[in-house]
């Protein structure tokens, strides 16, 4: 069925990521899936019941506690117990969209057959996701080493009947809506809750929501920056090809690219100009705006790997006979992506700030502060104010959370990642980007109309054309701060995908 995406049949890729979010598909268990899941379980169970030897977390305690043994008959308490204990995430409630994003990327991990899971806990994953059961679950907690514990703990208590959800727009206690779709408690079996708890699918869920969305923010920095320089009458030598191939970064080449799609047919461009060269906002965006882009591109690459692994310790394999303990749940890779990232993403607002700054100069036949009375008029002053604010505050995000490690469970677990609140930064950043380039969009639509009645392209034409649908040219003043956020809701409708 074209509604249904089944968990298990091949590896996930952002684009089946977004399709399954935005056009609300289904997940059921594929049968290739469905084998391996119970294939691996019927293993574990045959080790437990002839192996002599301890079995980190399935016969014996959690972290530190890992010399104490567990009893044969206790093993399914020791699992809901470490669940109930383990839920600690804090802090503000994570978006319903990410926790879909977790409870699809934990079901396709546990998919894989090497967790020790049973069928019936990861069809009740799929339960909670096909009928938006949202488990309320905290953005702060997780240390990003022994797998994100307190936030996936969190999101599963639901399974056995704990905890809190949201149904039906409603907040109320989980088992009340088990009760209501007649669905039993999941009984869990030994390995279970360490199977679901460790992972690293609070950090993943996190970054292929940012990364989604930086994937979009980059192409709209370049139609913004290409409006901003028609507006500052700049030049177009900068993104020829030919610069670029002799320093061949591939963002560096797409970005020249785009620039040239986006300029095509534009009187401003194409005029002579009184200027030898443009300042570094505008000559070198292909270098930065390109930098960006290889700086997403290789985050993709790491997260794409690390959704399609599985993370949970220890890790079961049948074929082999082997069950270890390792640390596939440390969350290092991510962390230190998520970082990079966060840089790339914060320069492309440092930019941005600095061609708004250069607009509102009075330089190159524009008035001051774009307007055609300043003075009387303050215009688009304010509006910078707020920008380079927002990027300083991205510079403060922007401190490295993978450098720091702090020990926990009584040394055991001596060096953590800090991946979650790397991931969780991003938010911040973007949230200030948007707002920055917001900020450059309104200068740039300002300032090209002082440059009339030459137009730009016909793709920028347009463009300008759908905002003034919504924001006026400012004349005189006016309470600016409306006209910012008319401005945010139209960057994020903007359509860029054939950019």
């Amino acid at each position: 069925m074209k509604n249904v995406y089944q968990i298990g049949s091949g590896e996930l890729t952002f684009e089946i990521i977004e399709r399954i979010i935005n056009e609300n598909l289904k997940l059921e268990l594929a049968p290739e899936a469905r084998e391996r899941i119970q294939k691996c379980r019927d293993y574990l169970d045959a080790k437990i019941a002839s192996s002599p030897d301890p079995l980190y977390g399935i016969t014996t305690g959690f972290g530190s506690l890992c010399n104490k043994n567990i009893s044969l008959d206790e093993l399914g308490a020791l699992q809901e117990n470490l669940i109930k204990s383990h839920a600690c995430s804090v802090g503000e409630e994570i978006q319903p969209v990410v926790v879909k994003l977790m409870m699809l990327l934990k079901a396709h991990a546990l998919s894989l057959g090497h967790s020790g899971v049973q069928v019936i806990t990861v069809q009740r994953i799929l339960d909670f996701f096909n009928n938006d059961v949202m488990p309320i679950v905290y953005d702060r907690g997780s240390l990003g080493a022994s797998g994100d514990l307190a936030p996936l703990a969190n999101l599963f208590l639901p399974l056995i009947g704990v905890g809190d959800v949201y149904y039906k727009g409603k907040k109320c206690e989980a088992i009340s809506v088990l009760d209501e779709f007649g669905w039993s408690p999941v009984k869990l079996m030994s390995k279970e809750g360490l199977a679901l708890l460790n992972g690293t699918q609070f950090m993943s869920a996190n970054g292929v929501f940012a990364l989604l969305r930086a994937f979009r923010l980059s192409k709209k920095a370049d139609l913004i920056a290409a409006l901003s320089l028609e507006a500052f009458d700049g030049r177009i030598e900068p993104f020829m090809d030919c610069l670029h191939r002799i320093r061949p970064h591939k963002g560096q080449i797409e970005t020249g690219e785009a620039f040239r799609r986006l300029l095509e047919g534009s009187e401003i461009i194409a005029r002579p100009k009184k200027h030898v060269q443009d300042p570094y906002s505008f000559r070198c965006v292909p270098q930065v705006h390109g930098a960006t882009k290889d700086t997403i591109r290789y985050v993709a690459s790491v997260l794409l790997t690390e959704i399609n692994s599985v993370t949970d310790n220890p890790t079961i394999f049948p074929d082999e006979d082997m069950i270890i303990s390792g640390g596939n749940f440390h969350g290092q890779p991510l962390a230190v992506a998520y970082d990079f990232l966060a840089i790339g993403l914060a320069e492309l607002g440092n930019i941005s700030e600095r061609r708004v700054a250069q607009l509102i100069m009075g330089l190159r036949g524009l008035p001051e502060f774009l307007v055609a009375n300043p003075g009387l008029n303050s215009g688009f002053m304010i509006p910078q104010y707020a920008a380079a604010s927002m990027v300083n505050q991205n510079k403060m995000y922007c401190f490295s959370a993978s450098s720091d490690s702090i020990v926990s469970s009584n040394g055991q677990e001596d060096h953590v990642s800090m991946g979650a609140n790397a991931a969780t930064k991003l938010y911040k950043v973007m949230n200030n980007l948007e707002l920055i380039l917001a900020i450059e969009l309104m200068n740039a639509a300002q300032g090209i109309e002082f440059r009339r009645p030459l137009k730009t392209s016909p793709v920028l034409e347009q463009v300008l054309h759908d905002y003034r649908k919504e924001v006026p040219f400012i004349s005189d003043d006016v309470v600016m701060y409306k006209e910012i956020h008319k401005t945010v809701a139209f960057l994020k409708r903007m359509k860029v995908d054939n950019l």
